[in-house]
């Protein structure tokens, strides 16, 4: 995740703003990373009854003449159970490859399937959403960019409900959610379904931004099945940055703030399990525009009122140790991300006591250590006075302990902390020296250059 070499410490003679740079250059390149990587995280949403009550019923392949009858049986069937059935038993037939390439080659098929949203009987518009579910959700690109021109249905349909923009049955606004948020993570859809332009056929040229911040407000309307799936609609176009500014300016800040505050409490209140698949969505829209130089120009950090943040993002971080600790490093790259350009969320830190809860993370594994440890230089590189509130307290037995790490990632991290230790707080060094830190760096002397850092540590503690 990080590269040993861009890593790498010099000796402790380079500057705050030589350490400064260098921070700020390897941490672009893990966000665009990052960025990349979840662009590409299909997810499965299928309803556990659903497929409890269909268990046993294998999912046949269909051909052109079936899928027709299906669809002109869900058109004009005379029953509505009638028109329900043929619908279920497509859904059925998408999951298999087959029939889904079968699907995509007939003319109209994608838009049969959009126009049975519009039908006023919410089981047609569920079956026909879990149809659209199936097909974004294939593994064959092809399916995917055969659904692409329904993403203009999708909009018009998602745009125009009311202002409270609930759906007759909340299930099909959850599939819809779905659907398109595998959409928005085709390779076509920074260029053709998420651009700005003033058009409703695209998503940032239509109210459906405002509609999802909307479904995302704290409250009792808020739904968690959809607040989850527009969460990573808003995630995938986040991420796509095509134009996060006009998010910003649309409130998409504060309202994922309160929203944050919102899930701290219901952590606290419930043991709903849940709760923290909500969570992911919200840390990585939160982390990713927070990076964006429109959050400094509409004061984002102020917006996100620094100390109930870190409070709310504490909570949290707690409750994932228990009940989801892989979800750990979306939490703490947020505390990253909110700490690296922030003396104000750096003192919140301090002065809400939670370094040592913080330090606590560091057994957890060597991915969550170096989040932990990059928190901590955040903090350090603000200066003298953050450092004299660092040092020595419990930090020094545990930087003791992650250099016996055998992860040189965490290694050389913990050698960046030292180093800006030392830079900032006299007698830093020579109070480490004392505590066997230098038999601690010599264990790792097969991690490159090495060597040099002990020499530098043993001058600065002779003249210290």
């Amino acid at each position: 995740m990080w590269s040993r070499q861009r890593g790498r410490l010099k000796p402790l003679c380079c500057g705050v703003e030589e350490l400064r740079c260098r921070r700020r250059e390897r941490e672009a390149a893990l966000r665009k990373a990052r960025r990349e990587q979840q662009l590409v995280s299909k997810r499965l949403l299928r309803d556990e009854a659903l497929e409890e009550a269909e268990e046993g019923c294998v999912a046949m392949i269909f051909g052109e003449a079936e899928i027709q009858q299906f669809l002109r049986l869900a058109q004009r069937g005379t029953e509505e159970k009638e028109r329900e059935g043929a619908l279920v038993s497509l859904r059925r037939g998408l999951q298999r490859p087959e029939t889904q390439q079968t699907f995509i080659r007939l003319e109209g098929s994608i838009r049969t399937l959009v126009g049975l949203l519009t039908s006023n009987q919410a089981l047609l518009q569920l079956e026909a959403a879990r149809c659209l579910h199936e097909l974004s959700h294939s593994e064959q690109s092809a399916v995917v960019e055969a659904c692409l021109p329904a993403t203009s249905y999708l909009l018009t349909y998602l745009s125009g409900h009311s202002s409270d923009f609930i759906s007759p049955h909340l299930t099909v606004l959850e599939a819809l959610g779905y659907a398109l948020s595998q959409l928005l993570q085709a390779k076509e859809a920074p260029e053709k379904i998420i651009p700005s332009a003033s058009t409703d056929s695209s998503v940032l040229g239509s109210t459906l931004p405002q509609h999802m911040l909307q479904l995302l407000q704290p409250g009792p309307k808020l739904n968690l099945g959809v607040a989850v799936e527009f969460a990573w609609c808003l995630h995938y176009i986040i991420c796509s940055q095509v134009n996060n500014a006009l998010l910003i300016t649309q409130g998409a800040l504060s309202t994922l703030g309160l929203l944050l505050l919102d899930l701290a409490g219901a952590v606290q209140r419930t043991e709903d399990a849940g709760l923290e698949l909500l969570a992911c969505p919200v840390f990585r829209c939160l982390s990713n525009l927070l990076t964006e130089a429109a959050a400094e120009a509409v004061g984002g950090q102020l917006q996100l009122r620094d100390e109930r943040v870190v409070a709310a993002l504490f909570i949290l971080l707690q409750f994932l140790l228990q009940k989801q600790p892989s979800l750990l490093p979306e939490g703490l790259w947020l505390l990253n991300n909110l700490t690296a350009n922030s003396p104000s969320f750096c003192t919140s830190l301090l002065s809400l006591d939670l370094i040592e809860p913080l330090l606590h993370l560091l057994s957890v594994s060597n991915v969550v250590s170096v989040l932990v440890l990059t928190v901590l230089c955040n903090v350090a590189e603000k200066g003298p006075a953050y450092c004299q509130r660092l040092w020595p307290g419990p930090l020094l037995s545990s930087l003791l302990d992650t250099l016996a790490f055998s992860d040189t990632e965490v290694v050389g991290q913990s050698l960046e902390l030292l180093q800006l230790l030392f830079l900032y707080q006299p007698g830093a060094a020579q109070a480490f020296l004392q505590q066997s830190g230098l038999q601690a760096l010599q264990r790792h002397e097969e991690v490159a250059q090495l060597q040099d850092r002990v020499h530098a540590l043993q001058q600065t503690a002779l003249h210290g």
